[in-house]
């Protein structure tokens, strides 16, 4: 086998797979996956070892190669076997932290520079989309966040506030704007945002680590690391079969490196969060007449939906969130209930796909990124906006170590503050059900007459997005 670029290695050779990719509608999708890995099974010397063949891990190790680097990345099961391959697929700007409580935590300044940083994200998949002319990865374009509640003048205030201090270009849609989409009285409104859009994430995850390999990355699957240790100069990568010697490590592993115990002063600050996702049977026509916005859709609650058209006529929906790790039997059931309460008409339908997938969290709800140690670094709990935010930390973490690029320090307010562990997790649990008590609170509130309520939606000729 050609070790060229890698330094010495020896002794790698093809592995049983640990675990398959979740059975998923991706997977459905996705029919040329390779039935066997290339596990590290021996000694290997890089420059750089990244863990986590996760889009931040993919994004950080074909960064640093295109730059002249030798990469080695190791992952524990399957390239974009976590998040990378069980997420919604919403490409947008932002992170999980709301920009006015980061304006209040760093300034205006510094908040304007990391939502600058994470449309950095957004533009690098878009790019990497068009020039490898992959663009049936794309979905749908346009994203819409919806209102539940009466907004009053809420909307209008965000829109200009976004436009006047962060140059963010959002369109606000009336409640009628909203019926002429969506067949549905649930929400009260709007804002619409051209610049998002919709992808196969794991499509996209296969396109990244491709793109590694052609660029000389050796990516090792059914590795899991065991042990990270210091030494002398540089660092000692143990797996169960293999160790890799190198002089920069990059941990690129969230919440599935909490369940592995990658690295523990990094595991300790990332809180594990599930959610769930569904994808319908086929549903022909009667989708078509009652969802006719093909970009991303969500509600601005604090535990809401999101949801898309994928496939043609299939309807992809995600929503609740736990901090237990096992799979809700009745997964399916929940969440078909939940598309049902908002768009009744769809009546009785199969779901053909039922997952779920960790989302890690920090306490800031911001991402973990940046240099925590000599030659070790770190880009993991992106909080459920991971796609920007991944590709943002593969770039910031690349030029970091190449060229001293240091716009990684603007992450430096946002620690290894320690989750609190399960009880951290039960906390997390309870917020949340506060949060969806919340939320139904003010439906009721809004639906109690102190709205007009308009005629049944009616579906005309416009359709917002491609």
């Amino acid at each position: 086998m050609n070790t060229t670029g890698l330094g010495e290695a020896n002794g790698w050779g093809f592995m049983s797979v640990p675990h398959e990719h979740v059975a998923s509608f991706y997977r459905h999708e996705r029919r040329d996956a390779a039935a066997s890995v290339i596990g590290l099974d021996g000694r290997a010397h890089a420059e750089i070892c990244v863990i986590g063949a996760g889009l931040a891990g993919l994004t950080t190790a074909f960064e640093l190669a295109r730059r002249g680097r030798r990469v080695l990345v190791l992952e524990a099961d399957r390239v974009g076997w976590g998040a990378s391959g069980r997420n919604a697929g919403f490409v947008s700007c932002g992170f999980a932290e709301g920009l006015d409580a980061l304006e209040a935590q760093v300034g205006p300044a510094d908040s304007r520079a990391l939502f600058d940083l994470s449309r950095l994200g957004v533009q690098y998949i878009a790019e990497t989309i068009v020039s490898a002319n992959r663009r049936d990865i794309v979905g749908g374009r346009g994203g819409l966040s919806l209102v539940r509640t009466s907004p009053g003048d809420r909307l209008q205030r965000r829109q200009e506030r976004m436009a006047e201090s962060y140059g963010c270009k959002l369109d606000v849609w009336s409640r009628e704007a909203v019926c002429e989409v969506l067949a549905t009285s649930a929400y009260f409104g709007g804002l619409h945002d051209p610049a998002a859009f919709h992808i196969d994430p794991v499509a996209y995850t296969d396109l990244m680590a491709n793109r590694c390999r052609a660029a000389g990355v050796w990516i090792f699957e059914a590795s899991p690391v065991s042990r990270i240790a210091n030494v002398g100069a540089g660092w000692r990568v143990e797996t169960d079969r293999g160790v890799v010697h190198c002089e920069q490590v990059v941990l690129a592993t969230s919440a599935y490196g909490v369940l592995n115990q990658t690295y523990r002063p990094v595991d300790r600050a990332v809180l594990p969060v599930a959610t769930y996702v569904i994808t319908t049977e086929p549903l022909g026509e009667r989708l078509a007449d009652i969802i006719r916005f093909r970009g991303c859709l969500s509600d601005t609650r604090r535990a809401g939906d999101y949801y898309r058209i994928v496939g043609g006529d299939r309807l992809l929906w995600g929503g609740r969130i736990t901090t237990r790790r096992a799979e809700p039997a009745r997964l399916a059931d929940m969440l078909r209930q939940d598309i049902q309460r908002i768009y009744p008409q769809l009546g009785s339908f199969k779901v053909d796909y039922a997952w779920s997938g960790l989302m890690g969290y920090a306490r800031h709800k911001m991402p973990l990124l940046g240099q925590i140690k000599q030659g070790l670094w770190v880009a993991t709990a992106f909080g459920g906006h991971g796609l920007n935010t991944t590709a943002m930390a593969g770039q910031l973490i690349a030029s970091a170590i190449t060229e001293q690029d240091d716009r990684w320090r603007l992450f430096t307010p946002f620690g290894l503050r320690w989750g609190g562990g399960p009880l951290g997790r039960a906390a997390t649990q309870l917020h949340y059900w506060q949060m969806r008590a919340m939320d139904r609170a003010g439906e009721w509130r809004s639906r109690r007459g102190r709205d007009a309520k308009p005629s049944a939606p009616v579906i005309s000729d416009v359709q917002a997005g491609p």
